[in-house]
């Protein structure tokens, strides 16, 4: 089978990044063979490709997110084989494309338990897209306890990430759910295009919840001031949940008034969408398949991706930043 593969000699140099020819992978008791049709090029595979994670191990093919179909299991049960010939998609953690071989490739073992079956709303090009930004979305506000009470401001409301969690606390029923972002193409509730955030902030948030402030923020941006300026528009009992932060030699720390957060009654949760098993993953896909059924939770149109095959993914998917699908045919 075509495939990427990461080589590293010592930890001292980059990843090295090559097509491959590999053998099918032979079906173990417990897994699943799937024949990969699509799979995204996320920010994290771009990472790993740099050396980036220090847990992966060499050589790997990387790749997290995937679309496909079962076309051999191990385990000679009638519920394994039903799998065979179903359209399937997923993603993982810290798994598929770190410590085991992943989904850039023709083939890939995937875990029966890990199995989830594609809904029909989504075609297998945005199967493949949703993986990584749906289920740390989802990951951000069952860790935030989102429930019909509450406000919910979602900063990088046009991201992936920051979209799928837009539409995930409306179909939570959340109260009220803001958007706020740095463009104004998508005509968010607060545009970031201040260099005063914290005054913009308290503009803003108190004439849009009536002085209320808000009692979630989903920060999918891991600005550090924009994340102090927000963190001031909490309500009591305010949850601010955040998935990313910058990277390099630069300050990461936040300015946070400790005493007004206790008084406050303020939750901190970090959000690491490396953390949960593929097993884990799969269940926050399952949870998701009656919101993508009745429409309440909708991909990207396909047309907002690059397709390249696999042959051109190194230099045309890897070598950019913009959203890129691989075409395993």
């Amino acid at each position: 089978m075509k495939a990427l593969q990461l080589i590293r000699v010592t930890s001292s140099v980059p990843p090295t990044f090559a097509k491959a020819n590999l053998p099918i992978p032979r079906p173990q008791p417990g897994y699943a063979l799937v024949q990969i049709h699509y799979a995204s090029v996320q920010p994290s595979d771009r990472m790993n490709a740099q050396g980036g994670f220090p847990y992966t191990t060499f050589p790997r093919v990387p790749g997290r997110d995937y679309s496909g179909v079962v076309v051999d299991v191990a385990d000679d049960t009638n519920d394994a084989k039903t799998w065979i010939g179903k359209s399937v998609y997923g993603t993982s953690g810290s798994t598929l494309g770190f410590g085991v071989d992943g989904t850039h490739a023709q083939y890939c073992l995937i875990p029966q338990a890990a199995l989830v079956e594609k809904p029909e709303p989504l075609s297998h090009i945005q199967a493949a897209t949703v993986g990584v930004p749906f289920t740390t979305a989802l990951m951000c506000l069952r860790r935030a306890q989102v429930t019909a009470n509450d406000i919910v401001l979602v900063l990088g409301s046009k991201g992936a990430v920051g979209s799928a969690a837009v539409q995930m606390a409306k179909a939570l029923g959340a109260k009220q759910v803001l958007t706020a972002a740095r463009g104004d193409d998508s005509k968010p509730d607060v545009l970031l295009a201040t260099q005063d955030l914290a005054a913009l902030l308290k503009d803003r948030i108190s004439a849009l919840t009536n002085g209320h402030g808000v009692d979630v923020v989903i920060d999918t941006v891991g600005d550090p001031a924009l994340m102090s300026a927000t963190m001031e528009q909490l309500a009591s009992n305010g949850r601010f949940a955040w998935i990313a932060a910058p990277r390099g030699n630069v300050d990461k720390s936040i300015s946070l008034d400790i005493f007004q957060a206790y008084r406050k009654g303020l939750s901190l949760l970090g959000c690491n969408s490396a953390s949960p098993t593929v097993e884990e993953l799969a269940e926050q896909l399952r949870f998701m398949s009656d919101w993508i059924d009745r429409g309440l939770l909708k991909a990207q149109d396909e047309k907002d991706f690059d397709v390249v095959i696999l042959d051109d993914a190194i230099e045309k998917g890897y070598g950019k930043t913009g959203k890129v699908i691989i075409d395993m045919s």
